[in-house]
């Protein structure tokens, strides 16, 4: 039992340590001006991203990002699958809009990422709104 605690308390003091060692290595680098200031810790954001990427993997629009087909309650959409995204016509294009007006913005970049694993292609029409609502939620939690 004293050995496990001797340990412990031993990790910790060497931890302590080596946090003051790299603080005085980056003072000295801040003094002769190799740095500007201390590199700061990276929280975890809030809506579960994990900080390791410059753009979230929640947030990606890539396929490759999962492999993991997810359905929104748009099964009815595997009917265009293997259809070229300018081959729609306005109904088709409506039950697009249907889909992804009726979910919350967290969930298109994942729906968009669905469709490319199920090989169907977003109309032509509506990509510019599904990037603009992509990039409006990545924006919003960078800040």
């Amino acid at each position: 039992m004293y050995i496990l605690l001797f340990i412990l308390l031993g990790a910790a003091a060497v931890a302590a340590l080596i946090g003051l060692i790299r603080i005085r290595w980056y003072d000295r680098r801040i003094a002769r001006g190799e740095v500007e200031a201390m590199p700061a810790v990276r929280k975890a954001r809030p809506d579960g991203c994990c900080g390791q990427h410059e753009t979230c993997e929640k947030d990606s629009l890539l396929a490759a990002v999962s492999r993991e087909v997810e359905y929104y309650e748009d099964e009815y959409l595997d009917t265009y699958r293997g259809r070229p995204s300018d081959h729609y016509d306005e109904a088709e294009i409506e039950k697009f809009q249907e889909v992804l007006y009726t979910m919350r913005n967290d969930e298109v970049a994942g729906w968009v990422r669905s469709l490319q694993l199920r090989g169907i292609e977003l109309p032509d029409e509506l990509k510019d709104e599904v990037f603009m609502i992509v990039g409006e939620r990545r924006n919003s939690a960078a800040h």
